[in-house]
């Protein structure tokens, strides 16, 4: 009799505790391209030429505008939790006088992340979003390359967000924090 799937086993969730030792032991290499999302290991898919282009240009516009504002953080983890560490492709980091050596950002220090979203969309769209919605991050954006398109996610609300606003070519979007400092959505896309 085969049972319940539920009472056959038991999923073990991974803390980012755990996370740091695998990682130091040499069971997650330094180039294996993975994030942790709830306890879960999520493989990554590797960055291809428009996905690295468009983090290139978001990191040199970013550069220009932010550097003297806030920290500019690229493809580095965030802290939500205890079970998750994403890697968001740019953030835009409250100042902070060590730049967080001491400490990964949480999300009360995260002014804004920015996913670039290509054949990671359903991942970045779906769980990745509920994620950081959870976790109180106050704005998202994703950069769709597939439809030329920013959307924009404010006003966390459980595992979504209230205010979410698509941007297409030839409108401008500004982050919340910096509501002064606009962009051309054409310059975010490849």
């Amino acid at each position: 009799m085969r049972g319940d799937m539920a009472t056959d086993y038991q999923v073990r969730p991974i803390s980012a505790r755990d996370y740091h030792k695998m990682g130091g032991a040499g069971i997650i290499g330094p180039d294996e391209r993975v994030e942790l999302l709830d306890g879960e290991l999520i493989a990554m898919p590797p960055i291809g030429p428009d996905h690295a282009f468009c983090v290139r240009e978001l990191t040199k516009l970013f550069f220009r505008r932010f550097a003297d504002c806030a920290i500019i953080d690229i493809q580095n983890p965030v802290a939500l939790d205890a079970y998750s560490e994403p890697e968001p492709d740019v953030m835009l980091l409250a100042p902070k006088s060590d730049g967080y050596r001491s400490a990964l950002p949480e999300p009360n220090e995260v002014l804004l992340i920015v996913e670039v979203a290509n054949t990671s969309w359903r991942y970045d769209r779906g769980r990745k979003l509920r994620a950081y919605a959870r976790a109180g991050i106050a704005e998202l954006w994703i950069v769709h390359l597939a439809t030329s398109r920013v959307i924009r996610f404010r006003e966390p609300d459980g595992e979504t967000y209230r205010d979410e606003r698509v941007f297409e070519r030839g409108e401008s979007i500004a982050p919340q924090a910096f509501p002064s400092e606009a962009f051309e959505v054409a310059a975010l896309l490849p």
